[in-house]
């Protein structure tokens, strides 16, 4: 397994990147191509003590900026570290591709160079969530590819997290479910409904709607929405969690006798952070193109990009693509299936 990490990318460009690779390259033993602006990726390795045979430098002369606009980036800079390391892996010269560069033209990228999955219609990017089982996080999807969604859209992402979970979590009959305003069928707007319908005629073992507030209580084990939805839903829980950190980083100091019971609870307290933490997953993998590609957050530190790495490897090692691609077309197949014999 080859890995090609985007070290230009990022709110931390470099540095950030090229010390989670050396953390990867030494922990897993893990071969990784640095791609980026050679001088400075070199200047940085420098700083390193590191396996030599395991990380290559491939340089590309142009980087994508945070803020830069994805279509844009994507018509004009051909030699971007994004879209050198897509390309890598589009020759099939590396087996994942990570970056914690600017999300947009890592999707649009990706879409351009490798392509969909044959019957998918849009990708998207998944994530895991934690819940109140502590060894069983759920899949969130989409948060952030897809802004407006149609309901064959949110159909698809059901399939996708579905063969995530079985692949990467190991869950036999993962329980799938539609982030909804309600439990109750028929709740939200037509496209959603119209995606329920899809759901619950598929092989997918769909429990129906679900709330926001339900999703964190260990109830299902995958849960679909379009972009917009999701990518507030998992901004709200991380802002929540730092709410909570903050108000009890504030109460331990108001006073001795909190000091006192902060230490008797310290475990717990510590149990929660990491539980909530993602870092710990590293990043999100972008699910329906023929490829491999893993997004992390633009400010992620060394320790989140080599999970990433690592999560990279996993994705690439149980052929995630092609179980996708299969259960997508099984499924699709039983839609048209049904719907031929309605007509009839």
């Amino acid at each position: 397994m080859v890995i090609a990490l985007d070290v230009m990318g990022g709110d931390v460009p470099v540095h950030s990147p090229v010390e989670a690779a050396v953390k990867a390259a030494t922990d897993f033993n893990q071969e990784i191509l640095l791609v980026g602006d050679r001088d400075q990726v070199v200047s940085e390795l420098a700083q390193h003590s590191y396996p030599q045979k395991l990380i290559e430098v491939i340089h590309s002369s142009e980087t994508v900026g945070m803020d830069e606009s994805p279509a844009l980036s994507l018509r004009q800079k051909k030699d971007s570290s994004i879209r050198v390391a897509v390309n890598l892996l589009q020759e099939g010269k590396v087996d994942a591709v990570v970056s914690a560069g600017n999300t947009g033209a890592s999707m649009a990228t990706a879409k351009f160079v490798l392509k969909l999955i044959s019957d998918i219609e849009r990708p998207a990017i998944a994530t895991l969530m934690p819940s109140t089982n502590r060894n069983n996080p759920f899949v969130l999807l989409d948060i952030g590819a897809n802004i407006d969604c149609k309901p064959s859209y949110l159909f698809q992402f059901g399939l996708m997290g579905d063969a995530y979970a079985r692949t990467v979590l190991n869950l036999e009959n993962p329980r799938v479910a539609l982030l909804n305003n309600g439990e109750e069928e028929g709740k939200g707007n037509q496209i959603v409904q119209d995606a329920f319908k899809l759901l619950e005629r598929s092989t997918l073992n769909f429990v129906g709607n679900i709330e926001g507030k339900a999703m964190f209580q260990d109830q299902v084990d995958i849960v679909v929405c379009d972009g917009f939805v999701g990518n507030i839903a998992l901004k709200v829980a991380e802002g929540t969690f730092d709410f909570v950190r903050s108000v009890l980083k504030q109460e331990v100091q108001a006073s001795w006798m909190a000091r006192l019971g902060y230490l008797a609870m310290r475990g717990p307290f510590m149990s929660l952070k990491d539980r909530a933490d993602y870092s710990e997953v590293g990043g999100a993998p972008l699910l329906g193109i023929n490829g491999v590609v893993i997004i992390c957050h633009g400010n992620s530190k060394p320790h989140t990009i080599r999970n990433a790495i690592r999560h990279a490897r996993q994705c690439a090692e149980l052929h995630l693509n092609d179980v996708i691609s299969r259960e997508v077309s099984e499924n699709l197949n039983l839609i048209q299936e049904g719907s031929e014999n309605l007509s009839e």
